[in-house]
């Protein structure tokens, strides 16, 4: 498969280049959007449920009120803030977002409890507000998150942070990946507790078996696809 044109041309990821080269079949919606967040821009991501209006709030890191606008003009009913990891540009409003709408917070898995105890502490030395946060429940490989009649599975993809996991809608083919990938790139792994080696493992063996066709919401920056990420990326690209 030759590579897009816009890759061809030193540019930018283009999506008007990937109908011929990953064709999407016919495949249920998952709802979604994107609210960056911090000056960091994260991105927070709602999803939902378009019958029953029910949502899940993924890494709300900031920026609170952006967050619960963006609920408020779709008229969505949060019943669940998930996070992937423990970083505080991802969890730092997960306390203030969670007691606005009387929902829980759940994830990472544990291992990340370190990084959700310095929240505070981190994210003040990047001269963010946050607020230490730990979940109600803890996340594990092969576990499953429900919200309305939707459901995400779960997978621990370790090696930004040691917690680190990773939301999967099956039937939309939809992935949030937090920041174990990004369009061209990947996690940096100089943090306490990161190991490249993991890192690694986590998106060959548990991302890219997924399939070509898989988009993914990365925690920073634009949208990507794994077909695309398996074969250019040049961290983990075939060439890599």
């Amino acid at each position: 498969m030759s590579a897009p044109s816009c890759i061809a041309n030193r540019e930018s990821l283009c999506f008007k280049c990937y109908p011929a080269a990953f064709p999407f079949p016919d495949r249920p919606i998952m709802r979604y959007q994107i609210v960056p967040v911090t000056p960091l821009e994260q991105n927070c991501t709602i999803l939902w449920c378009e019958e029953t209006r029910a949502a899940a709030i993924v890494d709300p890191g900031g920026d609170a009120e952006l967050i619960i606008r963006a609920v408020a003009a779709e008229n969505l009913k949060p019943s669940i803030a998930l996070i992937t990891h423990g970083h505080f540009d991802h969890a730092g409003a997960a306390k203030e977002i969670a007691a606005h709408f009387s929902i829980p917070v759940v994830g990472p898995h544990e291992h990340d409890l370190f990084w959700l105890e310095r929240i505070t502490e981190t994210g003040m030395s990047y001269g963010i507000k946050g607020s230490s946060v730990k979940p109600e429940r803890w996340l594990s490989d092969g576990d499953r998150v429900r919200f309305g009649k939707e459901e995400l599975e779960v997978l621990h993809c370790p090696g930004h942070t040691p917690g680190h996991v990773v939301f999967y809608h099956r039937p939309s083919r939809l992935l949030l990946v937090g920041d174990v990938l990004f369009q061209g790139s990947i996690g940096r792994t100089d943090f306490p507790g990161s190991k490249h080696v993991d890192l690694i493992a986590s998106i060959k063996e548990k991302l890219f078996p997924l399939g070509d066709d898989v988009r993914f919401i990365p925690g920073h920056g634009p949208m990507s696809v794994l077909g695309y990420e398996r074969q250019y990326n040049p961290f983990v690209g075939e060439g890599a």
